[in-house]
């Protein structure tokens, strides 16, 4: 039975590598916190930034990172963890995926240790960055950012081949048409919608990149006047069959079908977009701010940041991430401590300085910490300029499965070029059940 116990106990560790398993890991007795984190390796160096300074800002304080391949690595590591009796004491996760947990019970509320905080005002943060940690009327996890989509382009190409570079208040139509625009062979030329891509007219640059998921879908069926779910609240079904919906994503499936701009399925799978678009193949491409700590890295070009296309009236999405503590949690005194250094002032200077993030605090949002010129993006402004109007998705404990079950859909839609009728169809069937499972906060 011993030996049961103890092979349990290697598993375990096995499984949170790094995540407090043998000597040195960082436990109650020695004062230091765990913190489980997930990004690419640019986003990790941010985190570990952060770490860093805390130790020396806090002399005698620690955290050790415990850091995720990727998000379900994260999920994956976490539900293990908390299974097994050992969760992290932090772990860092963006709103659309924190639901689960909530439902289970497995946050603690942090209302009483904001309360009694010297360092956190409520007032001092984004509201709909706040709002989106809230279940049950409690807050659950506190946000070190308040990002939403932008268009990422190349400034050096645009110049190069004359063609205006985007502006706020562009449509989708002058999304379309500047991706046109910016779609080239090897030599240069544009391809129109009317050529087929054979060997010798094979885009060497795609006009824009763009992820089929309902959170790049969301914002543009906002923009247009519909909504993605019956309920932003206490969702039951999606809402993609409205006139305004449907409008938006047939636009969106058209990138590929009728105007050849976005790359194929194969080619993302050879190269992911934020890759291509670093190695200049991708004039333009959709994305959160978590993208500008791997594009600070490129040398060949020049790039900047535009706020997204409109149909009718501005609308963003938000992406915020946030501190979330966990009731198992071994070394609460020091999770906090570390936390509330993070989301305080002087902890978000200095991730906002790696690039990472849009702060979630308002006065280091406006500061020289996030807006500085001296690296880019120089319209850094862009983001802070579309919180006024940004949304947040449905908080439902289902969300993660959702967006999976949506994904393949919307996949085969852009690359396979399915019947909009039955795309619809098959996105409310896969979905209605799920959404009939969720928890809501």
């Amino acid at each position: 039975m011993m030996r049961t116990k103890a092979l349990l106990a290697l598993m375990l560790c096995t499984v949170l590598v790094g995540a407090g398993c043998g000597a040195g890991s960082g436990t109650a007795a020695d004062g230091s916190a765990r913190l489980l984190v997930f990004g690419a390796p640019e986003e990790l160096a941010a985190y570990r930034t952060l770490v860093d300074a805390y130790r020396k800002a806090r002399p005698g304080s620690d955290v050790q990172l415990v850091e995720a391949s990727d998000r379900k690595d994260l999920l994956a590591r976490l539900a293990t963890s908390v299974a097994g009796g050992a969760p992290p004491d932090l772990f860092l996760m963006n709103y659309r995926f924190y639901g689960q947990f909530a439902a289970k019970d497995v946050i603690e509320p942090l209302d009483s240790r904001i309360a009694e905080s010297p360092a956190i005002d409520p007032a001092d943060y984004y509201p709909v960055a706040m709002d989106a940690f809230k279940w049950g009327g409690k807050q659950l996890c506190l946000p070190q950012n308040v990002s939403s989509l932008a268009v990422y382009y190349n400034r050096t190409l645009f110049q190069k081949h004359r063609v205006a570079e985007p502006k706020a208040g562009w449509t989708w139509n002058d999304l379309v048409t500047t991706a046109t625009a910016m779609t080239r062979d090897p030599a240069g030329r544009v391809i129109k919608a009317t050529e087929s891509e054979g060997a010798a007219l094979r885009p060497a640059v795609h006009g824009l990149g763009i992820e089929p998921s309902i959170i790049r879908l969301a914002p543009f069926v906002w923009s247009n006047g519909g909504e993605i779910v019956d309920d932003p609240a206490r969702p039951t079904r999606l809402t993609l069959d409205t006139p305004a919906a449907r409008e938006a994503l047939k636009n969106l499936i058209d990138l590929r079908q009728a105007y050849g701009v976005v790359p194929t399925d194969e080619d993302v799978e050879a190269e992911d977009d934020e890759s291509r678009f670093a190695n200049g193949r991708l004039a333009m491409v959709l994305s959160s701010r978590r993208s500008t700590t791997t594009f600070r890295s490129i040398t060949d070009f020049e790039w900047d940041v535009a706020p997204l296309p409109v149909y009718r009236n501005p609308v963003g999405v938000l992406h915020s991430d946030a501190y979330c503590m966990t009731r198992g949690a071994k070394n609460k005194k020091a999770g906090w401590k570390f936390l509330e250094f993070a989301i305080s002032e002087e902890g978000q200077k200095i991730i906002a300085a790696t690039g990472r993030t849009v702060p979630s605090h308002i006065g280091v949002s406006t500061s020289a910490a996030f807006l500085g010129p001296a690296q880019p993006p120089r319209s850094a402004k862009v983001f802070l300029d579309a919180i006024p109007t940004v949304r947040a998705l449905p908080t439902v404990s289902t969300w993660p499965e959702i967006e999976d079950a949506t994904g393949g859909i919307l996949e085969n839609a852009l690359y396979r070029g399915d019947k909009l009728d039955d795309v619809i169809r098959d996105l409310d069937e896969q979905t209605r059940p799920l959404f009939a499972r969720g928890e809501h906060g």
